[in-house]
């Protein structure tokens, strides 16, 4: 089989997600007929190292033996049940290795099947926390500059990215906007440290303000991803654990993207030595197999609505799918393969070979920030460096890079022109060598 038939056939009645479908006019869709470790192939031989993870979910490489082991044992045995009044072994069993892995305190587990659920989950649970406790004036969130939390309503409410939320603006909810702690804000002559303390300032203006109707501070620890891959210093964290708690306000961690060894401890919060009252999880927690998300919270929230059923306390809130013994399973599979093979230490020589190869694009005439947070790397084209100028957006630079990426064995889905690497996990750092360069032969191909 070739691709043309497949692509022909997916174009007459498919509509792909994040994508102009215009543009497929042009730019032929890639039929994946297998993939293994690192690397897609397609139906006519052609392979493409996975750079993205496949959307970021995929940490322990393609079609891995442990986790197709585990399902195939599962779906022997059960794959799905409600779990409304009715439990399984794969879901207690996740759920405890859950609450030993992530920061203290958080003991209880709540699952849905994707990351925006996550969110929403959490962000009703805290506005009905404050309302079980007597407090429904406590029913507003607080979100940073260029954050990005997911596409459904209130998951887009808490997102600061135009991009994908001025079209439904009417569908929304307000929230506040704190400035964002991104390093590449920081201005000349500025320290991080003193930068950071200035976005706190302006997060501490904001609760002084409002903190009598916010229930919550909702945040991505250490990299806002969508938002254009920008970096924060763990000291920020801190900081606004610190807030949260000074204003008894809830504080909401996003680890969706970025947690599972993604910026070089098993979860970000940990860099920070924080517990968050909510931490949401998704992607890499079945290891790219299976859709799950799950939302943490604490004995405390758990107690606010524990009681009689007539007293109107109860999250009634559900999924069909929740905590589905599949993804169950192969979520399992990939929590044991952090304690069996310790890639946390193996992805910190991974990123320092990584930054090894990015760090000769730091020159480049049309290369912007240039910045790394672990298993991680970005950057941007500018069209005037020294200006800090962009290229105008139509121009679509960043288009470009893929297409070329596309040509040399390599998938390089940019965000805009924010240019960015986050493989799987067992990408070998001559892999990494061959990824910077096409990389860097694509910025040349796109700013020349």
């Amino acid at each position: 089989m070739q691709n043309g038939p497949l692509v022909e056939r997916d174009l007459k009645v498919l509509w792909h997600p994040c994508t102009q479908m215009y543009d497929h006019l042009t730019l032929p869709l890639i039929p994946v007929r297998r993939a293994h470790g690192i690397w897609l192939e397609d139906f006519e031989g052609r392979r493409y190292i996975d750079a993205i993870s496949s959307w970021w979910v995929n940490i322990f490489g393609h079609s891995h033996p442990a986790i197709n082991e585990a399902l195939r044992q599962q779906i022997g045995n059960l794959e799905h049940v409600l779990l409304a009044g009715f439990t399984h072994e794969p879901v207690i069993a996740l759920s405890e290795t859950l609450v030993s892995l992530t920061p203290e305190g958080l003991t209880r587990c709540f699952f849905a099947d994707n990351g925006s659920s996550a969110v929403e989950i959490a962000l009703k649970m805290s506005l009905h926390y404050f309302r079980n406790l007597g407090a429904p004036q406590k029913a507003r969130f607080i979100t940073l500059a260029h954050s990005y939390h997911g596409e459904t309503v209130g998951a887009l409410s808490v997102s600061d990215v135009a991009l994908y939320k001025k079209t439904y603006e009417p569908l929304l909810f307000p929230t506040l906007v704190a400035p964002s702690p991104d390093r590449t804000l920081c201005p000349p002559g500025l320290s991080l440290s003193e930068h950071t303390a200035q976005a706190l300032a302006g997060m501490r203006g904001l609760l002084e303000r409002h903190h009598e109707t916010v229930c919550a501070v909702i945040i991505e620890p250490l990299v806002q991803c969508a938002g254009g891959m920008r970096m924060h210093e763990p000291a920020y964290l801190t900081g606004l654990r610190a807030l949260c708690d000074e204003f008894q306000v809830h504080l909401i961690a996003d680890e969706i993207a970025v947690g599972f060894g993604r910026t070089g401890t098993l979860f970000a919060c940990e860099q920070a030595a924080i517990s968050p009252d909510f931490l949401l999880l998704g992607k890499g927690l079945t290891g790219g197999y299976l859709p799950l998300s799950v939302c943490l919270t604490t004995d405390q929230v758990y107690a606010a609505f524990f009681a009689e059923y007539s007293a109107g306390k109860a999250f009634l809130h559900s999924h069909s799918y929740t905590g589905n013994a599949l993804a169950c399973a192969a979520a399992r599979a990939t929590l044991d393969l952090f304690a069996q093979n310790d890639p946390i230490t193996t992805n910190r020589l991974l990123a320092s070979a990584m930054a090894s190869a990015m760090a000769p694009l730091q020159d480049h005439p049309h290369v912007a920030s240039l910045r790394q947070t672990g298993m991680i790397a970005a950057l941007d084209l500018v069209a005037d460096k020294a200006k800090g100028e962009p290229y105008p957006a139509a121009e679509r630079r960043g288009l470009s890079v893929y297409r070329y990426g596309l040509e040399h064995e390599a998938l390089l889905r940019p965000l805009g022109d924010t240019l960015y690497l986050m493989p799987p996990y067992v990408i070998q750092a001559s892999e990494i060598a061959q990824l910077v360069e096409v990389l860097a032969a694509g910025i040349d191909h796109a700013t020349q």
